[in-house]
């Protein structure tokens, strides 16, 4: 039986790699609360876009961040994503948001403004709840580097055009693999060459591929690894079958 998670794990790893869904069903599995700091850097995207604000104007887009108004819950089964109070969990998922969160994200301004937020609420929901799953770029190396587990998620650039495209045709958007493969490719070269917290492993994370993998099979793995490192209440020595 799986125990309550205590602490924090630090799911890292580029797109396509299942990280969202497996986040959401590990924190659902260890009573654990969630948080998607890349639904953050989306929200403040889609603010810019709404302003009509260059994405690549670094200054523009710092002093809108600064007075951005967003929130974002952090239980696993409903997430609130919300911009000035209006429910955006959708629209932080378009294409628009999509092309434009890299050159947003790299703002050292906006990095720096979200990482203390994400810091924030990750002390909060662990005083108040016992344990956290964080997902990010960013999670290990830089927002929570003293977590006690770090996984960073890898797969192929094909497994993850394809179950890019897949997921973008679940949600009515047009794609196709082609297309949802160079814009993984795009995100990948732009997310790992960026100054401000570039996208790569921590150094003591845990790499595990989950191209051939269901997410059921993540997510026992990373329970078996939560469990090994003690993180569980109740079954600290305990393998999880």
């Amino acid at each position: 039986m799986t125990g309550a998670l205590r602490g924090v794990v630090a799911l890292d790893g580029p797109s396509g790699t299942g990280k969202t869904t497996v986040a959401r069903k590990l924190a659902q599995r260890l009573g654990a609360g969630y948080l998607d700091t890349g639904a953050m850097y989306r929200m403040v995207t889609l603010a810019v876009l709404r302003a009509g604000v260059d994405p690549a104007d670094a200054d523009a887009v710092a002093r809108l961040a600064d007075n951005a108004d967003f929130a974002i819950g952090t239980s696993p089964d409903r997430p609130e994503i919300r911009l000035a109070g209006e429910d955006v969990a959708a629209d932080i998922r378009g294409p628009e948001v999509t092309k434009a969160v890299s050159p947003v994200s790299a703002v050292p301004h906006v990095r720096e403004l979200l990482v203390a937020r994400q810091r924030q609420i990750i002390d909060d929901v662990v005083g108040h709840r016992g344990g956290i799953v964080v997902e990010g770029r960013d999670i290990g190396t830089v927002v929570t580097p003293d977590s006690p587990l770090k996984v960073f998620l890898t797969a192929s650039a094909d497994v993850r055009a394809s179950r890019r495209s897949t997921q973008d045709t679940a949600a009515g958007r047009k794609s196709s693999v082609a297309d949802a493969l160079a814009s993984v490719e795009r995100r990948d070269h732009l997310d790992s060459t960026r100054t401000a917290s570039p996208l790569r492993a921590a150094d003591d994370a845990v790499h595990v591929d989950t191209s051939e993998l269901s997410i059921d099979q993540v997510i026992v793995a990373l329970s078996e690894l939560a469990s090994h490192r003690g993180l569980l209440a109740g079954c600290k020595e305990e393998v999880v079958r």
